[in-house]
């Protein structure tokens, strides 16, 4: 179980500070799927960075599995059990896909049909790309579902993706969220996804609207996600009002 307790973020701004998240609150059980949505720059992605150690919090606490792990690094967590998916992943001239799939699930005998498996899942063929390298040569789109497939290979408990369709054409898209629902009814981790697509929110055990650094609204998809398509020009109602953090 994942626990958010007054998390707050500031950054100097001039003589001020400007405040990216105020007193956030939330608990996120095991084997859920939540997605976070809302504007661009509402905090998002400061929010899961937060949980992954990425940025550290100005107040508050955060419990994974009762433990405390605000003053843990990114290290510390990972072997907890908690990985990241950047939207833009980093590239790693030297480092063969083969190479990071092996280190990512701690099996230095990883075979290549588990190799496979895994690119399989998020539409790329092993064949094409277990002996390239991640580096420039590969598209954003390439890089992000590889990124994504070493994921997969870690098996972490937590697993937090930043808008994982950015970049990815349409049929490594439907293969994604085909690989979402896959790990959501196994019941074998937690995810937390920041998404703007409906076929992703549509996923969600629970919706989290995130908007100036607050949590704006919060509840099951089919409750939210209408709300939202009601009116794309105007006022998002779920963005007028705050609730009670759960």
């Amino acid at each position: 179980m994942l626990e958010l307790k007054h998390i707050s973020y500031s950054v100097r701004e001039g003589d001020g500070e400007l405040g990216i998240l105020k007193d956030i609150s939330l608990t996120i059980d095991d084997h859920r799927l939540v997605v976070f949505t809302g504007p661009n720059g509402g905090g998002k992605t400061t929010l899961a960075k937060i949980i992954m150690g990425l940025v550290q919090p100005t107040e508050g606490r955060i419990f994974w599995n009762g433990q405390d792990i605000t003053d843990l690094g990114i290290t510390q967590r990972a072997r907890l059990g908690i990985s990241y998916g950047f939207q833009q992943p980093p590239r790693f001239k030297g480092l063969t896909v083969r190479d990071l799939l092996t280190l990512a699930s701690g099996d230095e005998k990883l075979s290549k049909d588990k190799c496979c498996q895994y690119l399989t899942r998020v539409g790329l063929c092993a064949n094409d790309y277990l002996d390239r390298e991640v580096d420039v040569s590969l598209s954003g789109g390439e890089v992000k579902r590889i990124e994504i497939a070493s994921i997969l290979a870690r098996s972490s408990d937590l697993m937090i993706f930043d808008e994982p369709e950015a970049g990815i054409d349409l049929w490594s898209f439907a293969r994604l969220t085909e690989t979402f629902e896959q790990i959501h009814r196994t019941g074998s981790a937690t995810m937390i996804i920041i998404s703007h697509q409906e076929r992703i929110i549509s996923l969600a055990d629970e919706v989290i609207v995130v908007g100036d650094g607050s949590i704006r609204h919060r509840g099951a998809a089919a409750e939210i996600l209408p709300q939202i398509l009601q009116d794309t020009l105007g006022a998002c109602p779920v963005l007028t009002k705050e609730v009670q953090a759960q």
